[in-house]
């Protein structure tokens, strides 16, 4: 397996050769920074973790250099912070029992230009060596750029696949922007509820974001109970936590499919369903 840059970090928690590693994947994580796996891809994490016929494998596509920084970490560098990233999520692949850590180490002004074919063109030669059966990424509809492109170089990856080795489903995650605004019938809900002190442990390794001044820990755990108690309005919480998901299987199955009117769809369709819920109810 080739890839761009000669300083991605290539880790394998458990020691095994990284192509064996990468072929026992079932479950694929692709983010944009150190954490966003932690974040958007627990689910697979957790179907995976003390498993030995299901496997993870993360994908974390930038070098971690330009995240907020306070306290300890004010007066550290791009170069010393993408270090201290890098350290992070090898300790978060060996925490969550990876089958591998893959960190490309694209500045995220690579990631966000559609024109730079390098992304793409990695994320399609691991794909082909994993062949997972399951891939999380970032949703379109994110506010964050770098998460969108990867999302889209996510996408454009898996769609030059062969047919017959394209996943069996494709989940693009809340991280920035969640999708509660998707209509129920359009979520997929991602039940997490197990091992939340492995969500816990895995989200606060990332100490040079939560000294930082992000308390993402909190706030995914938060974010995740949130969901399953306002999720249904008339019944019982069936989860303890949940995640919500896009599902992009069909822009990974057709190709002919435009992403931006594949999103835009779910906006229109909410916009209906508020405009339905309002008529009649507004004296004019």
């Amino acid at each position: 397996m080739k890839l761009h840059n000669p300083t991605a970090d290539l880790y394998v928690p458990d020691g095994a050769a990284l192509p064996a590693a990468l072929e026992r994947t079932t479950h694929l994580g692709i983010g944009a920074h150190q954490d966003d796996l932690e974040i958007l891809a627990f689910h697979g994490i957790v179907e995976c973790f003390a498993r030995r016929d299901r496997w993870f494998t993360a994908v974390t596509c930038t070098d971690g250099g330009g995240s907020s920084r306070v306290g300890p970490y004010a007066e550290y560098t791009d170069e010393m912070m993408r270090a201290v990233r890098r350290v992070e999520q090898r300790q978060a692949g060996a925490v969550g029992q990876y089958a591998a850590v893959l960190q490309l180490d694209y500045p995220s002004a690579a990631v966000k230009d559609p024109r730079d074919p390098r992304l793409p063109e990695d994320l399609a030669e691991i794909l082909r060596v994993a062949r997972p059966q399951v891939v999380y990424t970032h949703n379109p509809a994110d506010k964050h750029a770098t998460h969108v492109g990867v999302g889209i170089a996510a996408l454009a990856a898996l769609r030059r696949l062969p047919r017959a080795e394209r996943p069996k489903a494709v989940y693009g995650v809340e991280v920035w922007r969640d999708l509660d605004w998707l209509p129920d019938e359009d979520k997929v809900a991602l039940d997490v509820s197990a091992h939340e002190n492995l969500a816990a442990a895995l989200t606060g390794l990332f100490d040079s974001q939560i000294v930082g001044g992000k308390r993402y820990d909190l706030a995914t755990l938060g974010r995740r109970r949130a969901n399953a108690t306002y999720f249904q309005s008339h019944a019982a919480d069936a989860a303890d936590q949940l995640q919500f998901a896009m599902d992009l299987t069909p822009l990974v199955q057709d190709e002919s499919l435009d992403v931006v009117e594949y999103v835009a769809q779910y906006v229109r369709k909410l916009e209906q369903e508020i405009r339905t819920k309002l008529s009649g109810r507004i004296q004019r």
